[in-house]
């Protein structure tokens, strides 16, 4: 039997190489989903995480100095009594210190470029945007930065870039650069391009390498550093070294810590913000196994159903059901063998690209190597070789139990009546579940983890009972179509009645594309009504035209700035807003300081009661949701405290409550008391400004930006740019709606193609029969084109059905975190799934439709 499967395999080349390419595609989209997975996870990881491989132990500040937060008469002007302790002669008592190997200071800060066009470089990432002294050793050169081009910065006038830096951003030796630490924005000379192995800059971030006496003073103080870092002697304890630098050190002005700690410390803090990531990358992998599975387990049972005949005839010669079903799993384990391999590595490939693919201009993927772990591997031999070894197992152990006699007479064993009573109720019983879980969550009030997991249980109870029903939904649903088909003469006729002649085939087939629409139907349908609703809300709570604002909390806008935009042409309005903390009841909430005259012109505050007139020292208003929690309303007074550190509580007076406004935040005080109280007195994050009502929007944004001096931590959003930013995930959202469209329509268009060209291999002497009383090559195709897009048109009606269903009730989870959520379609998005989608049939059906029309009628006809 060993020999006869290795003939079978061998024996149909054009079917086994189908058979191998639909296990080889499902095989490379789940073990590609999953390296990309590991290898996005590694690169978010590495992004984040500074390497302690080679630090023993590192000295740093016990309190942070004042220049480190801000421009070097800052520091200067607190005095040297709270500058940081970390100098040269510390580097030097430390270096001496037994089993201390090297000593590497460091003046490390955060710096921000402009690209060679001016626009900022890689704003999403502001935490990776690396600023470091370039330290020169015994020999003048920096171990850690090696140059590669040019020379290292001299004096303050002088940068030197990585070489990744440079390529993104376009940027040469001898050009002027703009950037900023955490204030104006300054111009350097690029004099040099090094390379780096901190993985936060060449995972997607940025380096800045300035002079060390220009970093000291940015970034420390003069003379002094931010840190030391310490390598020990090999076999040096690095509890014991860490004992005998804190000895060192003076008393309350610095730590050490050492690098297991640090690390230790770091990875609580990368798994918390790769988590999401993580997430993500793996929704794609099981969606791919979940419809990769379909194409597999489809091309295996009508490969099986097909040979009936021959297996009728290895039983008729003595053969068992034993022997006959170790023949097909022979041939299974052996074609999935052959197409895990080749699986695995078309799947490397997918895997190096999708970071390409999914990222976005704003928001890049990090970059890093592939990573190839266990689990991919492992994935690929139980999809390839386990998943084809039951795809093959089901159905032969079906055509074993035929009668060699009552196979020989029909190679086609229509289910019976029990069969199709039994699959009716399981598919009514999982859709009653699957409906009934997913109606429970209709008054839900927030999207937590437990309504979460509910929706997604539910969704998938949902896609599952449509996949049991599809084969006795097959049947009434494209009877409806034949009236359309009907009306293109006997080639939709005839491609209406091979569409249902099999309707089990019919509904496997169609289960990979009703499996991707549904997803991505019901995706599209939430993205669209979150993004309507976000858009509501920004246009409800914000007046202004434009927002000028800074990359992070801890930076502020120049009020020089802030004076160049007011007298900016085309702007009508501009009024600073300061933002800072307030801790109010239990817990902590943000609060907008604004101009009580100036703010209703930029801002949509709808008042409950109270107004805004009477906003001034001593006196908040509070939106809806913090009132309500707090239990007050207008004249009411409450404790509160206004900043960080430092500041006390105090009562203040509640002069008027407000409808919830993203832009007013979750409280408003006087701008004149917040910026008393923030860590940087005076300081203002943010700039609404309103533009004359003939101002050209391009011209004047422009303008704004020169206004700003091009500063790289400022940003200058207009109303669509401020929606698409508090989207914030619904971008990936989209994202991974494409990804899961692009992957559904490869699968299903496989599967289609699969199914087709077996069914013109099965209807050979039908087609000749076709051709010899009449029928063109024309019609022939036209037959097959017609048989699959019906096939296409049943599993895209299928998918939208479920995913409207699936968005109509999930989309209760987003009404509770949405105010202004509620159910909008994308009329545009959904008609073009459902043209892809019946693209996808057309395309599918071009090559087994070629075939059948070249069949010649005589040797069709004569064909066993």
């Amino acid at each position: 039997m060993l020999k006869t499967a290795l003939r079978n395999v061998l024996a149909h080349k054009a079917r086994l190489l189908m058979t191998v390419l639909a296990v080889t595609l499902g095989v490379a989209f789940v073990s590609g989903t999953l390296v990309f997975a590991d290898s996005s996870t590694a690169a978010h990881r590495a992004a984040v995480s500074k390497d302690y491989a080679d630090i023993a132990v590192t000295v740093t500040p016990k309190d942070p100095p004042p220049g480190a937060a801000g421009t070097a008469e800052t520091a200067e002007s607190a005095g040297d009594e709270h500058a940081t302790v970390l100098d040269d002669g510390l580097a030097r008592e430390l270096a001496g210190l037994p089993g201390v190997a090297a000593v590497r200071p460091s003046a490390d800060g955060l710096a921000t470029l402009n690209s060679s066009d001016g626009t900022p470089l890689r704003t999403g990432r502001v935490w990776a945007h690396r600023a470091a002294a370039y330290v020169p050793g015994a020999d003048g050169k920096d171990g850690r930065h090696p140059l590669t081009e040019g020379r290292a910065p001299r004096d303050g006038e002088e940068i030197a870039v990585d070489s990744g830096t440079a390529a993104a951003g376009r940027l040469r030796i001898g050009e002027e650069i703009t950037l900023a630490t955490d204030g104006p924005a300054m111009t350097k000379r690029l004099v040099g391009i090094v390379t780096t192995r901190d993985t936060r800059v060449t995972a997607g971030g940025t380096l800045v390498l300035f002079d060390k006496a220009t970093a000291q003073r940015l970034f420390a103080s003069p003379g002094r550093y931010t840190s030391i870092d310490l390598s020990a002697v090999p076999g040096t304890d690095t509890a014991e070294l860490a004992r005998r630098v804190t000895a060192l050190l003076p008393a309350g002005r610095a730590e050490a810590t050492t690098g297991t700690a640090q690390a230790a410390q770091q990875a609580v803090l990368v798994d918390t913000l790769t988590r999401g990531n993580e997430k993500l990358s793996l929704v794609f992998a099981g969606v791919a196994l979940f419809i990769g599975s379909f194409l597999i387990v489809n091309t295996f049972t009508m490969l099986v159903a097909r040979r009936t005949r021959e297996i009728a005839l290895l039983r008729a010669i003595g053969a068992t059901r034993r022997q006959v079903v170790r023949s097909l799993l022979w041939e299974a384990v052996l074609l999935g063998l052959a197409a895990s391999v080749l699986g695995f590595l078309l799947g490397l490939a997918i895997a190096s690209v999708l970071p390409e693919v999914l990222s976005t201009t704003g928001d890049p993927l990090p970059r890093g190597p592939l990573v190839i772990g266990p689990l991919p591997v492992a994935a690929a031999l139980a999809v390839g070789v386990g998943v084809t070894v039951l795809a093959a197992w089901l159905p032969s152990r079906k055509a074993a139990r035929i009668a060699p006699i009552e196979a020989m007479r029909a190679a086609e064993q229509p289910p019976t009546a029990t069969a199709s009573r039994v699959r009716g109720a399981a598919g009514a019983l999982l859709l009653a579940l699957g409906a009934g879980l997913l109606l429970s969550l209709a008054g839900a009030k927030d999207a937590s983890e437990d309504n979460l997991r509910s929706a997604m249980f539910g969704c998938a109870l949902l896609v599952i009972a449509m996949i049991v029903l599809a084969p006795l939904l097959a049947v009434p649903v494209i009877r409806l179509s034949g009236r359309l088909t009907g009306r293109l003469g006997i080639a939709g006729h005839l491609a209406h009645r091979n569409a249902l002649r099999d309707p089990r085939r019919t509904a496997a087939t169609a289960s990979a594309l009703m499996v991707s629409t549904a997803l991505v139907a019901g995706l599209a349908v939430i993205g669209h009504s979150t993004g309507q609703a976000l858009d509501r809300q920004a246009a409800a709570g914000l007046s202004a035209d434009y927002v000028i604002s800074t990359h992070t909390s801890s930076a502020g806008i120049d009020p020089a700035a802030v004076q160049r935009v007011t007298a900016t042409p085309g702007v009508r309005t501009a009024t600073a807003v300061t933002d800072s903390t307030l801790f109010i009841g239990g817990g902590v909430r943000q609060i907008s300081g604004v101009d009580p005259a100036a703010a209703p012109s930029v801002m949509k505050l709808d008042f409950v009661s109270g107004s805004l007139k009477d906003l001034g020292p001593g006196r908040i208003a509070l939106s809806s949701t913090l009132a309500r929690a707090n239990g007050v309303r207008a004249g009411d007074r409450i404790d509160a405290r206004i900043g960080g550190p430092g500041q006390d509580r105090t009562p203040y007076t509640v002069v008027g409550v407000y409808e919830d406004n993203p832009t007013a935040q979750d409280a408003l005080g006087a701008r004149t008391e917040v910026q008393e109280k923030v860590l940087d007195p005076g300081s203002v994050q943010r700039v609404l400004v309103r533009a004359d009502g003939g101002a050209d929007a391009g011209a004047t944004k422009d303008r704004l930006r020169t206004a700003t001096g091009n500063n790289p931590l400022l940003q200058v959003q207009d109303r669509r740019e401020l929606v698409r930013e508090a989207a914030g995930s619904l971008s990936t959202l989209l994202t991974l709606t494409c990804g899961l469209l692009a992957i559904g329509g490869v699968i299903a268009a496989l599967g289609i193609m699969n199914t087709l060209a077996m069914s013109v291999s099965d209807r050979t002497r039908e087609i000749g029969v076709l051709r010899a009383v009449g029928m063109d090559r024309a019609g022939i195709r036209r037959m097959i084109c017609l048989e699959s897009l019906t096939v296409a048109a049943f599993g895209t009606l299928l998918g939208l059905a479920a995913g409207l269903f699936g968005a109509w009730t999930v989309g209760a989870l987003t009404n509770g975190a949405l105010k202004d959520y509620s159910l909008a379609l994308p009329w545009g998005t959904l008609l073009l799934v459902c043209l892809i989608s019946l693209a996808t049939g057309a395309v599918a059906a071009a090559l087994p439709a070629r075939h059948a029309s070249a069949l010649s009628p005589l040797e069709a006809v004569a064909e066993l």
